[in-house]
């Protein structure tokens, strides 16, 4: 049974994502505010977390902050807040999805068998390649990348996006594509997802290092050639 810690101060929201979460097999436990989500999250052992942005104490992308810093546990960010910097910031943080309220139950249920699933994939994943393009090398065995051999901390999205365009170098590859590729044939959100973890990783990669590892094809989607000048 999936362990699935629920970090939210309105206690009707928590209650009935508890309720629904329940019916469906999982257990749950909750927290009302930051510092007591942290302190759960950092001490048991959960499957996914499910965390609001607005939290008394420490506030959602705090907590998960801190979080990244010793577990990858899957996290689903929940919020009120539609405004792109928000879900920038808690992508950005480490988040591996986020769902903006008012959400129905069932993309939220979707979402969290997604999460699960990437997660799970992850932790099984058989021996895999070492691809070098220039001066950056992805190990899909250790789930790492290095630039002029430096680690690149990566989001476990922005790894499958940089596998996904590194494993199909030279080709293009629209949104749709890469859709499927990181967040699964059956993902219910926004298509601009792969722009935001694109905009990650150039900040991580391109313009850190000075390189021009990604590039976007206008109206279709992107790729990584051999030239990165």
């Amino acid at each position: 049974m999936s362990r699935i810690l629920i970090v939210e101060d309105e206690a009707k929201i928590a209650r009935f994502v508890e309720l629904e979460l329940v019916h469906e097999g999982y257990e749950v436990e909750k927290a009302p505010d930051g510092r007591t989500g942290l302190d759960l999250a950092l001490q048991g052992d959960y499957d996914l977390i499910l965390l609001d942005v607005m939290l008394p104490g420490l506030n959602g992308i705090e907590v998960l902050r801190r979080l990244r810093q010793q577990k990858s546990t899957p996290v689903i960010l929940l919020t009120a807040r539609d405004a792109v910097m928000d879900k920038v910031s808690g992508l950005d943080a480490g988040a591996d999805d986020y769902i903006t309220k008012p959400f129905a139950i069932e993309e939220l249920l979707a979402r969290i068998r997604v999460a699960e699933r990437h997660h799970e994939a992850g932790e099984a994943a058989p021996r895999g390649a070492r691809i070098e393009i220039g001066p950056v090398v992805l190990d899909e065995d250790r789930h790492e990348v290095t630039v002029n051999g430096e680690p690149v901390y990566l989001t476990n999205h922005e790894f499958l996006l940089l596998q996904a365009l590194m494993e199909n170098k030279n080709i293009v590859m629209d949104r749709s594509r890469l859709i499927e590729k990181v967040c699964g044939y059956d993902y219910v959100g926004e298509t601009n997802v792969i722009d935001v973890y694109v905009r990650y990783l150039r900040t991580k990669i391109d313009d850190h290092y000075g390189i021009n590892l990604i590039r976007t094809v206008r109206g279709v989607g992107y790729v990584i050639r051999d030239d990165l000048k």
